[in-house]
């Protein structure tokens, strides 16, 4: 069955992805998945599709407006595996947040407010709720700018992010484990689940300095193999069950740095991220602030929340994080997003899948 769909891309962030209005959607929720894999090409490597044949630009947001009191628009995220094309609805991406202010305001979602437009955001995945807040002047978006972010070429306009609700959304709880520091496979890891569910590890502690390209981390099947067999165990652990094939939890690689607060290599899972994900930045701005846990034991002068910088493989990101007490309840960060096309979109779902 040939099908078309109204659709809008993005860069959000450093990752790309393709926007959608849930009402488009609205006939399709039986194959929702099928209808996403179909649209981003399938495998392999997304030939037939809108899909990059990359974690990074296999992605969907699928916005609407939301029923909640003090909420604008729901965005629902879906990861669309560039291998197997399967779809994954757990975790989140910060990074595609980016562009769900601007597209809720290009579909008439939410109407200009001044210069700046708030749009205030329910993250279904996790339950997190962000305000967005997009530059709006002479009553449209405002994309060209001179706000630089690691990871992505040139300038763009602002997109502040401002985060509350992020702990405990997938897992249930901060550390689900119960602990901010166990054993797995021999080694100390912190299961942390603030913005999205992961695993961090000392990268010293699988034999790495911590400041490898991600082309030399992809390259080392042992590596990969061993961090994929921690994943799996701190998954059980927390109560996740069997994660093999799924998203989550991720994985950061954590050491000492010299230009930032802190260095990560952060796994998506069985890759490592050419930049760094917004979720995973919250994710270890809040672990680095809490006494006892692997990040906080790296950082020289560790805060009760703040300012925080996180070197990775394409540069440096930098957040903020607000504590009560030990408990993250709020985080901000400064991203970019583009608008890349605006058109109709076009692909064949199986034989077995009716609208």
């Amino acid at each position: 069955m040939f099908i078309s769909l109204p659709a809008m891309q993005f860069r959000g962030g450093t990752s790309k992805g393709v926007y959608l209005l849930r009402d488009d959607l609205g006939t399709y929720e039986g194959s929702l998945d099928a209808v996403l894999s179909a649209l981003m090409g399938g495998a392999p490597r997304q030939i037939d599709g809108l899909g990059g044949a990359a974690t990074t630009t296999s992605k969907v947001a699928i916005v609407g407006r939301s029923a909640e009191p003090g909420i604008d628009i729901d965005y629902l995220f879906a990861q669309v595996d560039p291998q197997t094309g399967a779809v994954d609805r757990v975790p989140t991406c910060g990074n595609i947040l980016a562009g769900v202010g601007p597209f809720a305001i290009e579909r008439g979602l939410v109407d200009v407010a001044g210069t700046t437009t708030a749009v205030r955001i329910r993250l279904v995945n996790t339950g997190a709720r962000v305000v967005a807040t997009v530059r709006t002047p002479d009553g449209a978006v405002e994309y060209a700018g001179a706000t630089r972010i690691a990871g992505v070429a040139g300038g763009a306009a602002p997109v502040r992010l401002t985060f509350t609700d992020f702990a405990g959304g997938t897992a249930g709880a901060l550390f689900p484990t119960g602990h901010r520091m166990d054993f797995v496979d021999g080694i100390e890891v912190s299961c942390v689940d603030a913005g999205v569910c992961a695993v961090l590890l000392r990268a010293t502690d699988v034999g790495l300095t911590g400041g490898e390209s991600p082309a030399e981390i992809n390259a080392d099947d042992a590596l990969l193999a061993r961090v994929e067999r921690i994943r799996r165990k701190a998954g059980e652990l927390m109560g996740m069950g069997d994660v093999a094939g799924k998203v989550v939890p991720k994985v950061m690689l954590v050491s000492a740095s010299r230009t930032a607060d802190i260095r990560s290599r952060y796994l998506v899972p069985t890759s490592c991220h050419p930049a760094h994900a917004v979720s995973g930045a919250i994710n270890l701005a809040s672990a680095l602030s809490i006494p006892g846990t692997v990040a906080f034991d790296l950082v020289d002068a560790p805060a009760a929340g703040g300012a925080v910088s996180i070197e990775h493989p394409g540069g440096i990101i930098e957040l903020e994080v607000t504590l009560d007490g030990d408990a993250p309840v709020g985080a901000a960060i400064t991203s970019t997003a583009r608008k890349l096309f605006d058109g109709t979109a076009f692909c064949e779902l199986p034989d077995d899948e009716k609208r």
